[in-house]
Order: structure tokens, then C-alpha cells, then sequence
């Protein structure tokens, strides 16, 4: 949200008291429905000033408040809304399951930026990307994975964002690259130990590389957030590439004794060889409810 300077040079808020929050997702304007921000720019230049109608989702709840356009200097007319229409990033996909064809990615949700809640999303999609650089983690300061979607191939469509990873449907199995013979069970809670595992994760656009990791704490009865298993990165080469766990490398898979136990989600950010993980069967039944 931000102050409108009318084309009397006055500063206006005609937002205000309306009762529509940062993070809230419109749906309507006079009943048409929005589904781009061009569709809003448009709907809202075509008021001519008059009051429009916005209906709006507020924590999964529908509303509506009416709003007064403010015309700019340029003759535009303005809400005083910053809105956003979509959000891209890199993340690493956890797991593909046969028999329903789906995926589950990141072990954590997509968060708003500005609001730090979960994105409700109409649709998505997830494509192969191109490693550009890699920038190590220090104390402080966490690294990322950078990368270009750009002329990658479509793998298929996201239907779900929950704090447990992102899920959907895979529509192109062959962009993949899968390893059918590593296919694998997945670890039940008691079947994880703390002690030595590795992690799969792709760093230089081959294949997915394996790297020795320590279990170091194992919450079992965490159900609630996705902080089920602490883990520590010991692998050297890993350690010289990224500092430790960085940005782009959640989702990356955890196995112990040849089964998938779960996905790394978060770093501690004063000690980058240290981070959290999320347990694969939270993961397997989060995308078993994608339809």
C-alpha cells in the first residue's frame, strides 16, 4: 500500500478504512473477474474515478469494500495497491511418485515477500532450470543457488502450496532425467536414526550428486511445522561449493539406509552447515491429497 498524489498534488489513501489488507488476494472489481494485474489496471482506468466494488479473499474468508480511484497527473486513476499477479524462484524437487504422477518440492511453502504468509495460488507451473552461479553461504549472510528458467522445458503443473513444500502433477516424465532403478521407500519415522546420511542435490546442471550429511536431532512427533529432523552438512566438497545449506538446495532429498526419510527446508543462518529438514511422510501425504 502507498500514498496517491492526485493531479491536484495532494497525497490521498483511498484505501483506507476499507478494510482490505497487505496479502489479501482480489478476485472481483463490479463483479468482473481479475485474474492479472492488466485486467486490474484496466477495470480500475475504465471507473473514471466513480467508486468501484472489490471483492477480496482475507484468510480464506470472501469480502468486499468499495474504493474511490484517485486520478494521477497522467490521467491514470490508482488504488494506492501494489499488486502481484506471480512469483518464480529456484528450488529443488524432492521426490516423483509413479502411480499418480506426482511431485513434491522445496519442503517449505512459497511466502509472500512483504508478508511473510503463505501465497494462495490459482496455478502453476514448474520447469527444468540452468545453473548461473552459486554464491557460498558465510555466518550471517545465506547463499543461494542462482539460475535462468529461460528456454527450459515445462515438467509440469503446481496445484498446492502448503508449508510442507509445493505439489503437483508431472506432465512431461522425460524432462526429468529419471533413474528408475534408484527408485526407493520411503522411511518411517522409527526407522530414522541420528547419525550419517546423504542428500541428493544438482549444483552444476548434471546429474543430482550425493553428499554426506549428519542427522543430528530427530522430533518425531512433529506434525505441525517442518523442522522434523536438525541436520548437519560434513561433506567437504560440498562444503567448498556452497558453505553449507543455501538457497535453491531445499527440497534436496534426505536418505538413510537406502530410503527416503525427507527434504531439507531451512538453514540456520549463523551457522550455514546447519539446517532443518522435513519427514518424507509428511511430504507423501501432502501430495496424495493433490487431485
Amino acid at each position: 500500500m502507498s500514498e496517491i498524489e492526485g493531479e491536484d498534488n495532494k497525497k490521498y489513501k483511498p484505501y483506507e478504512n476499507t478494510g482490505i489488507k497487505e496479502g489479501d488476494t482480489i478476485t472481483k472489481i463490479n463483479q468482473k473477474q481479475i485474474s492479472s494485474t492488466e485486467d486490474l489496471i484496466e477495470t480500475v482506468n475504465s471507473s473514471q474515478g466513480k467508486k468501484i466494488n472489490i471483492q477480496y479473499i482475507h484468510d480464506e474468508e470472501t469480502k468486499e469494500c468499495s474504493i474511490s480511484p484517485v486520478k494521477t497527473s497522467n490521467s491514470q486513476y490508482k488504488l494506492g495497491l501494489w499488486v502481484r499477479d506471480s512469483a518464480a524462484g529456484v528450488g529443488t524437487v524432492s521426490f516423483y511418485e509413479p502411480s499418480s504422477k506426482t511431485f513434491g518440492a522445496l519442503g517449505h511453502g512459497i511466502t509472500d515477500i512483504d508478508t511473510n504468509e503463505l501465497i494462495n495460488i490459482a496455478s502453476g507451473e514448474f520447469v527444468t532450470t540452468r545453473i548461473l552461479n552459486i554464491t557460498k553461504g558465510e555466518s550471517g549472510n545465506p547463499g543461494k543457488i542462482q539460475g535462468t528458467v529461460e528456454n527450459q522445458a515445462n515438467i509440469g503443473k503446481i496445484y498446492k502450496n502448503s508449508k510442507f513444500g509445493i505439489y503437483g502433477k508431472v506432465d512431461n516424465v522425460s524432462s526429468l532425467n529419471l533413474d528408475t532403478t534408484k527408485e526407493m521407500d520411503v522411511a518411517l519415522r522409527e526407522e530414522i536414526q541420528t547419525g550419517k546420511a546423504t542428500i541428493l542435490c544438482s549444483l552444476d546442471n548434471q546429474k543430482p550428486q550425493e553428499y554426506e550429511i549428519e542427522i543430528e536431532k530427530i522430533y518425531k512427533e512433529n506434525n505441525y511445522d517442518n523442522k522434523s529432523m536438525q541436520i548437519k552438512i560434513t561433506d567437504q566438497k560440498l562444503l567448498e561449493k556452497t558453505g553449507g545449506i543455501i538457497q535453491g538446495m531445499s527440497g534436496s532429498p534426505v536418505i538413510q539406509n537406502g530410503k527416503f526419510c525427507g527434504a531439507v527446508t531451512h538453514v540456520l543462518v549463523n551457522n550455514p552447515t546447519e539446517g532443518y529438514a522435513v519427514f518424507g511422510d509428511i511430504m507423501l501425504k501432502q501430495s496424495k491429497e493433490v487431485k
